[in-house]
């Protein structure tokens, strides 16, 4: 079985305790940190052999830091990024969103949804929410990469797990033609703003722009 380094960046202590004592307890989860900023956990963490896994970051700390830029360092540092959030703010779930976390989850989901959406995300898995889903829904910074409906066919079966030969035998086409749409794919998102570098962040794309639907909803 894995064993998952996570930390959590949240400066309300009672919710560090709380996160502490229920991911601790599962023989999958190492938790590494509890800490009130990006700073703290990067100096904490800056020896450290392995990166962490996956940092749960609450979008609104008390030290004026910016959504964007506390992504970007982390991500830097090898981490992937899962944004905790009370869910009353679309911005801040936009630019989090558009940052490259791996989903954005409320503080107040049962403890079952956490849980799974916690060890979901260590392993490298996007967690679609219909809150993600609505705050990007309403991005005005959100640019159409313009596919068409063809590449948006292909998309959508590689984007949910499909792979090329599988593609090729369910629209027809040649195994070569569905990777140079594939790559066609990511030059279009690329030219957007919106890079689409691995097969996670073409999920990604796909969710944001309707292609596949939000895990959930009907």
């Amino acid at each position: 079985m894995p064993t998952y380094r996570i930390a959590l960046i949240d400066d309300h202590e009672i919710v560090a305790r709380g996160f502490a004592a229920l991911f601790g307890a599962l023989p999958e989860i190492q938790v590494v940190a509890t800490v009130a900023s990006v700073t703290e956990l990067l100096e904490s963490t800056a020896h450290a052999s392995h990166p962490v896994d996956l940092v749960i970051l609450d979008l609104r700390l008390s030290d004026d830091s910016e959504v964007g830029a506390n992504v970007d360092r982390l991500r830097a540092a090898g981490s992937a990024v899962l944004a905790f959030t009370a869910g009353d703010d679309a911005l801040l779930m936009r630019t989090a969103a558009r940052s490259g976390v791996l989903g954005v989850v409320r503080k107040s989901e049962p403890t079952a949804v956490l849980l799974d959406a916690v060890l979901r995300a260590a392993s490298g898995e996007p967690i679609p929410s219909t809150e993600w889903a609505a705050a990007l829904d309403g991005d005005p910074e959100l640019n159409d990469a313009g596919l068409s409906p063809r590449e948006r066919e292909v998309l959508s079966l590689y984007a949910a797990g499909a792979k090329a030969p599988l593609v090729a035998a369910r629209t027809g086409l040649a195994e070569a033609t569905v990777i140079d749409y594939i790559r066609r794919v990511r030059s279009k998102y690329q030219r957007v703003g919106r890079p689409a570098n691995t097969k996670i962040d073409l999920y990604k794309r796909a969710l944001e722009d309707g292609i596949l639907p939000v895990p959930g909803q009907p």
